[in-house]
C-alpha cells in the first residue's frame, strides 16, 4: 500500500510545477491520491500556503437546470426539444452564495465551496469558485459569459491542474472551441427574479482526450502518492486547441454518431 500523501509532499509539488503565486484552474480527483490524511482540505491548504488562487468548477445543472421555455429554442443547440424535459431547478433560483453542486464536481470543489470567503461565479449552471488573493477573477463571470474566468486566468499567467483526471475534464478546451468560432450552448435556469433565462454552457468533452499530441508538448508533469499531476498554461493552452480545432473540427467529436452536441459544436454552435 502506497504511503499517505500529507500536505508538505502537496506544497513541493505545487513549487516544482512552478505554480506558487499564481492563478490555478484545478480539476481533480481526490481518490487519485491513494489517501492524503486531512483528505480534500489538506489539498487547498497546500494551494493557498503557496500563494496561490485556487479555482475549481462547481457546476450545479443538476439542481438548477429548467426545461427549454418557448421563444428561448436556438436551432443547433445540441439539444432534443422534442424529448421529454424534467425541470429539476423549477421554482429554484441560484445565487453565488449557494453552496449546491453538483455530485459528480468531487470532494476539492465541495469543499472550497463550504471555505469562508470563497467567491463563486454567476452563472446558474456552470459556476466556477475561488479561494486566495486573485479570487476576484469569479466575479467576471455571467450566464450569457461562462468562459469568463478562464480568459482572466490566461491574461494573469495563470495553469490548468489536471489531478489524476484526463483531458476531457479541462474545461479550458471548451474556451479554445469559443475562440476557434464556435458558440457555446444554451441551457436555462430561472433568473434572480424567477423567470427563466438563457445560460451558456460547454459542448460535449468526451473527444478532448484527441488532443493530447497537441497539448502534450505544453504540459509539466509530476506525481503525488499515486496521482499524476499535469499543469498546463492556460493561455498558450487555448491558442494551441484553438488552432488545432480550426484546423480540424473532428478533432473534438467523441466518436459516437449519436451525439447531438458533438454534431452541432462542428457545425458551429447555436444560432442565436
Amino acid at each position: 500500500m502506497a504511503a499517505a500523501v500529507g500536505g508538505g509532499q502537496i506544497r513541493e509539488a505545487i513549487r516544482s510545477l512552478g505554480l506558487a503565486g499564481l492563478p490555478v484552474c484545478v480539476h481533480s480527483s481526490l481518490r487519485s491520491f491513494g489517501h492524503v490524511v486531512g483528505g480534500a482540505d489538506t489539498v487547498i491548504d497546500a494551494f493557498l500556503d503557496e500563494g496561490c488562487t485556487l479555482v475549481v468548477p462547481t457546476f450545479s445543472a443538476v439542481m438548477f437546470g429548467i426545461a427549454p421555455p418557448e421563444g428561448m429554442r436556438p436551432p443547433r443547440n445540441g439539444f432534443d426539444y422534442g424529448s421529454a424535459q424534467e425541470s429539476p431547478g423549477s421554482g429554484r433560483i441560484f445565487t453565488p452564495e449557494s453552496n449546491e453542486l453538483s455530485a459528480s464536481m468531487g470532494a476539492i470543489p465541495a469543499a472550497v465551496l463550504a471555505r469562508p470567503g470563497r467567491v463563486r461565479g454567476n452563472n446558474p449552471l456552470c459556476s466556477f469558485t475561488a479561494l486566495g488573493p486573485g479570487a476576484d477573477l469569479v466575479r467576471e463571470q455571467r450566464p450569457l459569459d461562462v468562459y469568463a474566468p478562464l480568459r482572466l486566468l490566461g491574461a494573469r499567467g495563470g495553469f490548468v491542474l489536471l489531478i489524476g483526471v484526463g483531458l476531457e475534464r479541462m474545461t479550458l478546451v471548451h474556451l479554445a472551441e469559443e475562440k476557434s468560432g464556435r458558440a457555446p450552448f444554451r441551457r436555462w435556469a430561472n433568473g434572480p427574479d424567477g423567470l427563466p433565462l438563457e445560460v451558456e454552457v460547454g459542448s460535449c468533452s468526451d473527444g478532448f482526450r484527441k488532443l493530447e499530441p497537441v497539448l502534450a508538448p505544453l504540459a509539466r508533469e509530476t506525481r503525488v502518492g499515486e496521482s499524476l499531476w499535469r499543469a498546463f498554461p492556460a493561455r498558450a493552452t487555448v491558442d494551441a486547441a484553438a488552432a488545432a480545432i480550426r484546423e480540424r473540427p473532428d478533432l473534438t467529436h467523441c466518436g459516437s454518431a449519436d451525439c447531438l452536441r458533438c454534431a452541432d459544436a462542428l457545425a458551429g454552435g447555436p444560432r442565436v
